[in-house]
């Protein structure tokens, strides 16, 4: 099956899922075709855990998921060293961080010391337990989900945190239409044992490496560098963007690209998916009266194309 087909097919097997919500299932695909971790954030029930398990399925991913709680041990995720008296010494017991698509549920009810043994494993892809580094099985993908910080028993990710995620998206309540085929509809969980996958790690390794390969020219990089600019001016935000905030964007764009059939980015591709790559890495300046994507898509559309 040509790569287009099965790209096409996974879509429509994941909004068979999650219905009324195409344009974030196609930001999910991207994130993940651009090697990033995602990060889900909205309010309970409106189906961020079932989108992260269909996906993990339908990527044909291993898979394993940990609910986040305010007792949750960093040796609870990464694993264990256990004295064995038959082999006289100690074993590894791997934790459920030993997977390729780690579920992190309600990521933000964890404590902070639970959420920094995350960060080596997404930023390395290993962790270090008693002294010993392992890595972890490729592809590591880390898909969490978040409630709005207002909601009781939260703490707020780090900075350094969040800065790990590739994308942040929301899904938001369903519209009339497609909660209707909800309510009428047959239940998510018995759909998502059904699911089968429609991609191999090996096909989603080419995938990757098609998307690493679209091009990017140059008065598109200058437009990216101008949107970076303006986020550092002091104008829109209380800090701008990193290097590594940019490069992210540069790879989101490609995957956008790729999802649209194209082999080269377009200034579009960087504006469409510059709101999920970014916001959840800047504060809008304190008189901006409007949350970090809406500042985001105001500063864009301040900012002249090339």
């Amino acid at each position: 099956m040509h790569a287009d087909e099965k790209i096409h097919q996974l879509l429509n097997q994941l909004n068979t899922v999650i219905v009324g919500k195409a344009p974030q299932i196609s930001d999910c695909v991207a994130c993940l075709l651009a090697g990033g971790h995602l990060l889900i954030e909205d309010v309970p029930g409106v189906g961020k855990t079932t989108l992260a398990q269909a996906l993990s399925r339908s990527f044909g991913l291993q898979f394993s998921r940990v609910q986040f709680t305010a007792d949750l041990m960093p040796s609870d995720l990464v694993g264990v060293s256990i004295y064995e008296r038959g082999r006289e010494g100690f074993v590894f017991h791997p934790g459920p961080v030993f997977a390729q698509v780690l579920l992190a549920d309600e990521i933000n009810r964890a404590s902070p010391k639970t959420q920094s043994a995350l960060l080596e494993a997404m930023e390395e892809k290993q962790v270090t337990v008693e002294g010993a580094t392992r890595p972890l099985p490729q592809p590591f993908f880390v898909i969490a989900t978040q409630n709005p910080h207002d909601q009781l028993g939260t703490y707020a990710l780090p900075e350094s945190q969040l800065d790990r995620f590739h994308m942040r998206l929301s899904l938001g309540y369903p519209d009339r239409a497609a909660e209707r085929e909800l309510l009428r509809g047959q239940d998510r969980r018995g759909m998502l044992e059904k699911l089968q996958p429609v991609l191999t790690p090996a096909d989603l390794a080419r995938l990757q490496q098609a998307v690493a390969s679209v091009h990017t020219a140059e008065p598109v990089l200058e437009y990216l560098q101008d949107l970076v600019a303006a986020t550092r001016s002091g104008r829109w935000f209380s800090q701008g963007l990193s290097p590594r905030a940019a490069l992210a964007v540069v790879r989101s764009a490609k995957a956008q690209a790729f999802l649209n059939g194209r082999d080269y980015v377009a200034p579009d591709d960087i504006a469409a998916i510059l709101p999920q790559t970014v916001a959840h890495r800047l504060i809008p300046v304190s008189d901006a009266g409007r949350g970090a994507v809406e500042q985001v898509r105001a500063m864009v559309e301040a900012t002249p194309l090339p």
